[in-house]
């Protein structure tokens, strides 16, 4: 079959049942719908913001596995435990955050990130059909906090023209509630140093919400987590430290080298 008519790059692949009849993973399938939209550009991942060279990702495809094998034996326990998003009992172990942590860039924080959150999503998919309940809209959000931080400079510079501080404000606030309220979330790159004390309130603001609300969460740095109440200040170290497991990842940058 042809790239066109295809479900390849579906994250559900490996665990449906029809991957093995390429007649049957096809994307007319109403589960690559529901995940990645009737184009492959929208569903489920898209509304999670994913970015879109890490939406078919998984952690058993993921490139970083072979250079960071440490990491990915705490990666690989750490989603055995999704499946306690559907169990209510107040025994229940909840499930935890993940602080995956290197010196220097490039070395597949990212990539990890991105597929814990798709992991996170396959669960909730599949899960939730198996329950007979409907699967959540967005229950996964990406946030790039370079990105959101673009997205504040946009519309906080003096001076700047209103058809392109609204959309930009509009847009910032969407993410900061999505990065709140989704039930599992990725910051990706907290450890943003040259940032104004309202841009840090905010990112403060998302971090507290989701302690508060005991919502798992996944972040990426360059910043030890020991370091970061001099990046922010104490209290949301402390918040970030809470029910938090660090993941060292190793090694040199790989950007550029990996196709």
């Amino acid at each position: 079959m042809t790239q066109s008519t295809n479900a390849s790059h579906c994250i559900l692949r490996e665990p449906c049942r029809s991957s093995t009849d390429p007649a049957a993973c096809t994307r007319l399938c109403p589960h690559f719908i529901a995940v990645h939209g009737a184009s492959g550009t929208g569903g489920r991942v898209a509304a999670a913001s994913i970015p879109a060279d890490y939406r078919q990702v998984t952690v058993a495809s993921s490139v970083a596995r072979a250079d960071q094998p440490k990491a990915y034996a705490i990666v690989d326990a750490y989603v055995a435990t999704f499946e306690r998003q559907f169990d209510e009992s107040p025994q229940t172990d909840r499930i935890k955050s993940l602080y995956l942590y290197s010196r220097e860039p490039g070395t597949g924080k990212t990539t990890t990130a991105a597929a814990i959150a798709n992991a996170y999503l396959i669960t909730h998919y599949i899960g939730s059909l198996q329950r007979n309940r409907r699967p959540l809209e967005r229950p996964v959000y990406f946030l790039d906090v370079n990105e959101w931080q673009t997205q504040f400079n946009a519309f906080n510079r003096p001076r700047v023209p209103d058809h392109i501080a609204e959309p930009a404000s509009a847009s910032y606030y969407r993410a900061m509630d999505a990065a709140k309220a989704a039930p599992f979330a990725v910051l990706d790159d907290i450890g943003v140093r040259d940032a104004t004390e309202a841009f840090r309130g905010d990112l403060h603001a998302i971090i507290n919400a989701r302690v508060t609300s005991r919502l798992p969460t996944v972040y990426t740095s360059n910043v030890s987590i020991e370091e970061l109440a001099q990046v922010f200040d104490a209290r949301l170290a402390d918040r970030v430290r809470d029910q938090c497991a660090v993941v060292p990842f190793v090694g040199e940058s790989k950007r550029g080298m990996r196709k």
